[in-house]
């Protein structure tokens, strides 16, 4: 390559990291400026996750992530559009403008940390061990020969395969299995218990789900029980935004900041759960 040819190069290098430094630019404050312009703001959530959010009978999306999300909207001054896509499309990031928000229970990690941003923490929950109620199972320990089911893709499935990692601080240490499961993945928070209601080790002897999940299941009759005592791990669950906006990220942060402090945020919590869980010690 001539010098000439090296000068012209160099040059068209410069040129390119220029106009990748304009876009990034332009890229930053997009999102809360596309909420406040058109006065509306996308909000990814579960259609299938009761107490959180679910369809009622008049198919109406309702629950503690959808009077959460209406009270962020009507803070910012907007109007509210629901989504409710597969979680994981939700927790890989790269939204490009698909959604605003997610309100969706998403758990902070390390890896989800890179592609997301997390303003704030609006509950916390406690992981549990489920059983048929024929179970004669009263501890994690009597549970080495059953098949658990669990949502693919969460924490839960994190910590079944020892792969735990949250990014937050001061919370409680957690222990995993002193054996390897046997595992059965599915698509959304419900359907393991579908099928453990079928009977004991049917299809699943065993389930690792959400407190407030569980404790959901029993209240509409599903013929379930908590392993009493044992908390398998806990963890902080974060309202998530794309990367890219943290005039946006701060907008939001002070937000749920204000709904803690004016006790609305706790409100919505024992209107759904009975209790606060606002706070790692509601649990």
């Amino acid at each position: 390559m001539t010098k000439k040819s090296l000068t012209k190069f160099f040059a068209g290098l410069l040129l390119g990291a220029t106009v990748s430094l304009g876009a990034a630019a332009a890229f930053a404050g997009t999102t809360l400026d596309r909420v406040e312009t058109s006065k509306q703001i996308v909000i990814a959530v579960s259609a299938k996750w009761p107490p959180h959010a679910f369809l009622d009978s008049h198919h109406q999306l309702e629950g503690y992530d959808i009077d959460v999300s209406n009270e962020i909207a009507k803070r910012l001054g907007v109007k509210v559009k629901f989504d409710t896509p597969d979680f994981n499309l939700v927790t890989g990031g790269h939204w490009h403008g698909r959604w605003d928000l997610a309100v969706f229970g998403i758990t902070p990690t390390i890896a989800r940390a890179r592609v997301l941003d997390f303003p704030a923490i609006y509950y916390y929950s406690a992981y549990v061990f489920v059983v048929h109620k024929d179970s004669t199972a009263k501890t994690r320990e009597d549970l080495k020969n059953v098949v658990f089911g669990v949502e693919g893709g969460t924490t839960a499935d994190d910590y079944m395969h020892h792969a735990l990692q949250i990014d937050a601080k001061s919370l409680p240490p957690f222990h995993y299995l002193d054996f390897t499961p046997t595992l059965r993945t599915y698509k959304t928070s419900l359907l393991p218990f579908e099928d453990l209601r079928l009977g004991n080790n049917v299809r699943l002897g065993a389930i690792i789900a959400e407190k407030e999940t569980a404790m959901a299941a029993i209240k509409h009759g599903y013929p379930v029980k908590i392993i009493p005592n044992d908390i398998a791990y806990w963890e902080p669950v974060g309202i998530a935004a794309d990367k890219g906006d943290p005039a946006f990220d701060q907008k939001i942060a002070s937000i749920i900041a204000d709904m803690k402090k004016d006790g609305t945020l706790k409100k919505i919590s024992e209107k759904w759960f009975g209790a606060d869980y606002t706070s790692i010690n509601a649990n």
